[in-house]
């Protein structure tokens, strides 16, 4: 995952999960967590069992998360990058919350669009791995599929009760039907990308297997060994792709 994919994954959890954002740079995040996500992702478990047990009033961290280190410029906070402590803890509480919310875009008396909003994960294995995320949405009356749709989640102000005089119009399109079509648009893309990593690793694994070979040259009957050993390393060259839906929504904006 890029610098940027992580930095929006994080915007939206924190938007999504009602923690204040009081900083966004292109670089950081300064966030006041709730109660609720301090308890999650911040590893203070004595903190709050103290809390807990005395009725304390509670004071949930507010922490910078350093997504980016730009060049001459010091900012204190915590990095965080894919593979971090940090970052699989929120993944972690992502999934814990649940990864299917309704929302519905603040405007009293508007008619609501039905959208149906996915964050996927795509990732390609072989003995490196390469994950990318993607946003996408699709209208689920006219179909139309928008990329980058977190992006305008986060300007919109949403909530999950339905608006006062709100209007929600009725879908055409299935939600199931959506998720199939979005799925279609990730896996169009896939099929246009560039497998120069899959052919790399064929020959990386071609190297291994030749010298793997080279140590029973001369031998008829190869030992289970070599069996095992040949098994490991297709499972570690093989090139597998996987898609994977992070979180998504029901969304109805005006």
């Amino acid at each position: 995952m890029l610098a940027e994919q992580i930095h929006d994954y994080l915007r939206t959890f924190f938007s999504v999960t009602d923690c204040e954002i009081l900083e966004d740079t292109p670089n950081h995040l300064t966030v006041q967590l709730t109660s609720d996500i301090d308890k999650r992702i911040m590893n203070r478990p004595f903190y709050w069992q103290f809390v807990e047990s005395t009725k304390a009033q509670p004071n949930p961290l507010k922490v910078t998360f350093i997504t980016k280190r730009p060049e001459n410029q010091e900012i204190r906070g915590e990095y965080i990058h894919y593979g971090s402590t940090r970052m699989y803890q929120i993944f972690q509480a992502t999934k814990d919350l649940g990864s299917f919310v309704q929302l519905y875009e603040n405007e009293e008396g508007a008619s609501l669009f039905p959208w149906i909003g996915a964050n996927f994960k795509v990732s390609y294995h072989t003995d490196q791995t390469k994950e990318m995320l993607f946003s996408l949405g699709i209208n689920l009356i006219h179909g139309s599929v928008k990329s980058n749709f977190q992006d305008l989640l986060i300007g919109l102000k949403l909530t999950n009760e339905l608006p006062r005089n709100a209007y929600c119009l009725p879908y055409i399109v299935s939600p199931m039907r959506a998720i199939e079509r979005l799925e279609t648009a990730i896996e169009n893309y896939i099929a246009n990308d560039d497998m120069t990593w899959a052919d790399e690793a064929k020959k990386r694994w071609e190297r291994e297997q030749e010298i793997l070979d080279h140590f029973y040259v001369g031998v008829e009957e190869k030992p289970e060994i070599y069996e095992i050993e040949k098994k490991a390393l297709e499972e570690r060259f093989q090139p597998r792709i996987k898609i994977e839906i992070v979180s998504g929504g029901l969304f109805y904006l005006k």
